[in-house]
């Protein structure tokens, strides 16, 4: 698909059918077909293909050809069956326009049309466009952050209350997952902080070949100042996540420890009835208690006797 934008009073606004792009301050290629690629071409721009966007090499991420710069990041979105996915993104920054090429969707490119004259510092140049759009893109980062320390504080809370209101090993094991599914997003939102870092540096290199590049300069720096206080806060998850992972871990631990102690304590329990009756199981020719009168009820009576002393000496001992 593509999607094309030119400014609007109030910020911009989406080119409808027939769409000229060369009037277009902003075109997103979304998942491209070739005659879509094609035609972004003929404005003098190379479109690169997923292959060339996955290359994890700087050189093939951050480069400038034919006079545009070629920056590749790496952000979560969705895919085409609604999954959570990391994959590239590609923006081509010329003097003319922006261009953005991504196989998913993440949430700011669907939400920054609507906003961008409320994001960064405005939207009638492609370069601020660039920074409203990175910018969106740090605050969406930003807000799946606050939603995995919610997550955590959740599981949490539930782990460390303890007593007869703690959590059962089926809840404990569930804890786990989510912990688990956090910190996959975790890794996810830490590669786009890092990716979109080195995008951002590579651009403050070029600011001063841009018109007007010295009047973005604190931008540049605000945004990398947000970026470096991200990544603290995702260090600081990261720790939180590693101490609510081994304390579910733990628990499960303790809660199979009673599960076995208390099936080791019934086999303790048995064992001194099962030694007196395999005493009398045996089939010797002489054994006088046999043919005793009162032998049955005597063996009775010692086998409740022997499990009730050893419970009472476990009891004694806080084995149960």
């Amino acid at each position: 698909m593509l999607f094309a934008y030119a400014p609007a009073a109030g910020g911009l606004a989406r080119i409808e059918q027939p769409l000229d792009l060369s009037a277009a301050l902003w075109i997103d290629l979304y998942r491209p077909l070739s005659n879509q690629s094609a035609d972004v071409t003929r404005l003098g721009l190379a479109v690169p293909t997923l292959a060339d966007m996955e290359e994890i090499e700087i050189s093939n991420r951050l480069y400038r050809e034919a006079g545009a710069d070629y920056m590749t990041v790496v952000l979560p979105g969705l895919s085409e069956s609604h999954k959570p996915i990391s994959g590239p993104i590609c923006f081509i920054l010329s003097a003319d326009r922006l261009i953005t090429v991504r196989y998913h969707a993440p949430r700011p490119f669907e939400t920054y049309p609507e906003r961008a004259d409320k994001v960064g510092p405005g939207c009638d140049r492609p370069e601020k466009l660039f920074l409203g759009l990175i910018e969106e893109i740090i605050g969406r980062m930003a807000d799946i952050l606050e939603g995995i320390g919610h997550a955590l504080d959740e599981v949490a809370s539930g782990i460390y209350q303890g007593g007869s209101n703690g959590l059962q090993t089926d809840a404990l094991q569930s804890a786990l997952v989510k912990v688990g599914r956090e910190g996959d997003l975790l890794g996810r939102v830490r590669l786009g902080l890092l990716t979109v870092e080195r995008a951002l540096s590579f651009f403050g290199q070029t600011l001063s070949d841009r018109a007007g590049g010295d009047v973005l300069r604190p931008w540049v720096k605000g945004l990398m100042r947000d970026l470096q206080a991200l990544e603290v806060h995702t260090d600081f998850l990261g720790s939180r996540l590693a101490l609510t992972s081994d304390a579910t871990l733990g628990m499960i631990n303790l809660s199979q420890n009673v599960t076995v102690r208390i099936v080791s304590v019934v086999a303790a329990l048995f064992m001194p009835p099962t030694l007196i009756a395999s005493l009398y199981g045996m089939n010797f020719a002489h054994m006088p208690e046999l043919a005793w009168r009162f032998g049955y009820p005597l063996a009775l009576l010692l086998m409740l006797a022997s499990a009730s002393g050893t419970y009472l000496f476990f009891k004694w001992k806080r084995w149960l």
